[in-house]
């Protein structure tokens, strides 16, 4: 059903409403385990070979002190609550660059959507990562558009060596 509903990118959070069921009335907590098993290490590399490093999405409230309790640190961490503004927005990936100092063309985005992360961000004048990896990353990559991404990579562990 799930990618039923990225196949017809529709929004993902109608699967409640398809299943017949009540949507939680709870966000969950990030956990270290809700991590990719490359982030830590990636993090660390591309920051070790002197790159700046942000993390920035569509997160709820709280999402910032959870992931720093996961133990991943970056130079900047931010949310859409946070910024009240989400991705695909414009003015999301306007904020990404002011946060980080750097010009579009300095700025390598990496995501796993097409419609909320590669499309927009390239639109914005930033390089492109495309991770093929989840269910966005796995339906989206058959779509024509995937190969405007500057990049196609399966982890982060395969970014690291890409950037070295």
């Amino acid at each position: 059903m799930f990618g039923s509903l990225i196949e017809r990118s529709m929004d993902h959070r109608l699967i409640w409403k398809e299943l017949g069921i009540q949507a939680p009335d709870h966000v969950g907590q990030i956990l270290s385990s809700d991590l990719y098993h490359d982030a830590r290490s990636a993090l660390r590399a591309l920051q070790g070979i002197g790159l700046s490093v942000g993390i920035a999405g569509n997160q709820p409230e709280g999402a910032i002190k959870q992931l720093a309790e996961t133990g991943i640190s970056a130079d900047f961490v931010a949310s859409s609550t946070q910024w009240g503004i989400a991705k695909p927005d414009e003015k999301f990936f306007a904020r990404v660059m002011e946060e980080s100092g750097l010009a579009a063309d300095a700025i390598l985005y990496v995501g796993d959507r097409l419609d909320n992360d590669v499309l927009p961000a390239r639109k914005s004048g930033m390089k492109t990562a495309f991770n093929i990896r989840d269910p966005w990353g796995h339906i989206h990559a058959r779509r024509p558009e995937a190969n405007l991404a500057d990049y196609r990579i399966q982890s982060l562990e395969e970014l690291v060596h890409l950037l070295a």
